[in-house]
């Protein structure tokens, strides 16, 4: 099984603390929708495709860290061309694609535990009120954070044994039993939560 989405590395983002790289994307990502203009989100975007390159990620690995999210921006993109305009268009490309990037630039060079413990942290007041159960907020995310490269692999790996067996690769045919294994590894590691008293008071 993978490890997870974060490398080791010494990058000025690997150093920085689990913290301040939440605080810093947060306050970029309010900063990207103040800014207006396709140009000025484009220098953005160019920034941002800075600091995920600067990661130590190789190419090819970054851009199939996130080509299934970009082609996504790319289809809201290119919504906002047929139903508004080119410059609201590029803008939009420009602001998420920039987002995509920063995001996975912390994601890269942040550990599962240490998401955990600022989510936990971050939440503790809420709990207190009795809104959430922070330990359960930042458990989910961190599942989340731990699996997505697995069910990636999954899905290269069903993806590969169509094609072996000359089998047209097609949507349904790869979700159906994509699901099927995930929904089954869901379940195991809700037995083993349980078995290990995590969600226990």
């Amino acid at each position: 099984m993978l490890t997870g989405l974060d490398i080791e590395g010494d990058t000025p983002l690997h150093r920085l603390s689990g913290r301040a790289k939440l605080i810093l994307l947060f306050a970029a990502a309010i900063g990207l929708f103040l800014l207006d203009g396709p140009w000025v989100l484009a220098g953005g975007a160019i920034v941002a495709a800075g600091l995920y390159g600067s990661t130590g990620i190789p190419p090819r690995e970054a851009f199939r860290r996130v080509r299934f999210v970009l082609f996504t921006v790319l289809l809201v993109a290119l919504a906002n061309y047929l139903f508004h305009s080119l410059a609201d268009a590029l803008s939009v490309l420009f602001r998420l694609t920039a987002l995509v990037l920063l995001a996975a630039a912390v994601t890269a060079t942040t550990t599962i535990s240490a998401f955990m413990d600022e989510i936990t942290r971050l939440l503790r007041p809420l709990e207190r009120f009795g809104f959430v159960r922070a330990a359960d907020v930042s458990l989910a995310v961190g599942l989340v954070l731990r699996f997505t490269p697995e069910i990636l692999a999954r899905y290269t790996d069903i993806r590969d044994a169509h094609r072996a067996r000359g089998l047209r690769v097609r949507p349904l045919g790869i979700l159906l039993p994509l699901i099927i294994l995930t929904l089954k590894d869901a379940d195991t590691v809700a037995m083993a939560i349980d078995a290990r008293g995590f969600r226990r008071p």
